[in-house]
């Protein structure tokens, strides 16, 4: 029995992950503003003994091409996720929420009381997923013509980070006195204020709400560019990342966990969970022919907006579908890690631009895995057991079929196999993750004095 436990996050995309999810009838149609269509997904989730699930987010319309993409796209009205987290909190008991939030588009004050909020709502659930925003269609929402600079966005994101978790810092853990019979509330020598005066934030506190249960909610990070990987050694606990061969995943495993050191951090402290979009059959037909049913369901017009941000300023419908790309660009700036996995993977493979939309349709470039319950937890094994991940985000192509499938035919044979709890260890979601409970700033400051 393996004693290292596999850590599961489902990855919810509304419909699914499957660019046309939407059109496929295992799919709810209306699922982006249809709460009890989430209600049953993070039920699900929890049935499976995951430790949590995420929606990725964006400020902005998700959509690349022109109306006749935009017509035939699913994924246009979507819940704000914290929002959404707050009252799907209130109807589980062990999963974890992980949320998305801009540093370069919020406040910190205002980002670190709702999180601390949700913390306190889902009783230690809460997680963050630090973004810096890259998306095209963003910036215009917020009066700037541009995004700053991807080196100025991170750098700005660094001090973004250090300023929240000050903000959760503000009330000790025993600050909240609340004894009725002294009349005494609060003890004032124990709410801090932070006076953080930095480059891009000036933030005076202390924040109106108590220190969040889990100490700070989790600190994910996602994206594998290199100041994202820096970003993530210095502050993030989990980092979601997208490979599509074992080599590269082992090769960015060593690299991000070889960077926590110069922080002060001990390998463990991040966990590396790689996206896996799993096609589950009871057979290997029967999961190839799931596999073809929703690539047949592709419009040439989505799926060549897929491929948009890979080759910027081009017109795409000009090129042979069925003819490899006429040539590979160098990354696009701002996104080059995922431009790194898809431009790598096409010159590969040699995809004609068809299979390499195909391809895209699925998981925008994550790992797709199409196979029988035993060879998809065969693979999960491989990587598990060769640094290459410490688990996986579960990325499913139809919601909520997909996320069924692999609860109810995978997660039993990783069971199996030792490598996946029978029971939540915790109550938090840092419990349940193997995480510390992170000490307050002014505590450390109080004990090295």
């Amino acid at each position: 029995m393996s004693q290292r436990k596999l850590r599961l996050g489902a990855f919810v995309m509304a419909t699914g992950h499957h660019v046309a999810a939407w059109r496929h009838p295992g799919s709810q149609i209306d699922s982006g503003v249809n709460i009890d269509h989430y209600i049953e997904v993070a039920k699900t989730a929890e049935r499976g003994l995951f430790d949590q699930v995420f929606v990725a987010d964006s400020p902005g319309l998700w959509h690349r091409g022109g109306d006749e993409s935009l017509s035939r796209q699913g994924r246009v009205s979507y819940f704000e996720p914290v929002t959404l987290w707050a009252a799907l909190s209130a109807v589980t008991q062990h999963i974890g929420f992980v949320a998305t939030a801009s540093t370069t588009y919020e406040d910190p004050y205002l980002l670190a009381r709702k999180f601390a909020s949700l913390d306190h709502i889902s009783k230690g659930r809460a997680a963050w997923n630090v973004v810096t925003t890259s998306a095209d269609n963003v910036h215009g929402n917020f009066g700037i013509d541009a995004h700053p600079d991807p080196a100025v966005r991170y750098e700005r994101a660094h001090e973004f980070v250090h300023v929240v978790k000050g903000l959760w810092d503000s009330f000790d853990d025993d600050a909240l006195v609340r004894d009725r019979a002294s009349g005494v509330y609060v003890d004032p020598r124990k709410i801090h204020e932070l006076n953080h005066v930095g480059k891009y934030f000036k933030v005076k506190g202390p924040l109106n709400i108590e220190r969040p249960p889990q100490g700070y909610p989790v600190i994910v990070q996602a994206g594998s560019s290199e100041d994202g990987k820096e970003l993530a050694a210095a502050s993030a606990e989990a980092i979601f990342t997208a490979w599509t061969s074992l080599a590269e995943a082992q090769a960015f495993y060593r690299d991000v966990k070889g960077r926590l050191a110069r922080y002060g951090r001990r390998p463990e402290q991040l966990l590396v969970l790689p996206g896996i979009s799993p096609v589950i059959g009871r057979t290997e037909e029967e999961a190839q022919a799931k596999w073809a049913e929703l690539q047949g369901l592709i419009h040439p017009s989505v799926g060549l907006a897929t491929l948009e941000p890979f080759w910027p300023g081009e017109d795409l419908q000009r090129w042979d579908l069925d003819a490899v790309p006429p040539y590979y660009p160098e990354p696009p700036k701002g996104i080059n890690s995922r431009a790194h996995v898809v431009i790598e993977l096409a010159r590969r493979e040699r995809f004609t631009v068809r299979q390499l939309y195909e391809y895209l349709a699925g998981a925008r470039g994550h790992w797709v895995v199409v196979g029988t319950p035993t060879t998809i937890a065969d693979r999960i094994q491989e990587w598990f057991e060769n640094g290459a991940a410490d688990g996986f985000n579960v990325m499913p192509p139809v919601l909520p079929q997909s996320l069924n499938e692999f609860v109810d035919l995978v997660v039993p044979e990783l069971q199996r196999r030792g490598l996946f709890r029978t029971a939540y260890e915790g109550r938090t979601l840092r419990e349940n993750l193997g995480l510390e409970r992170p000490a307050s700033r002014y505590a450390q400051q109080a004990k090295a004095a």
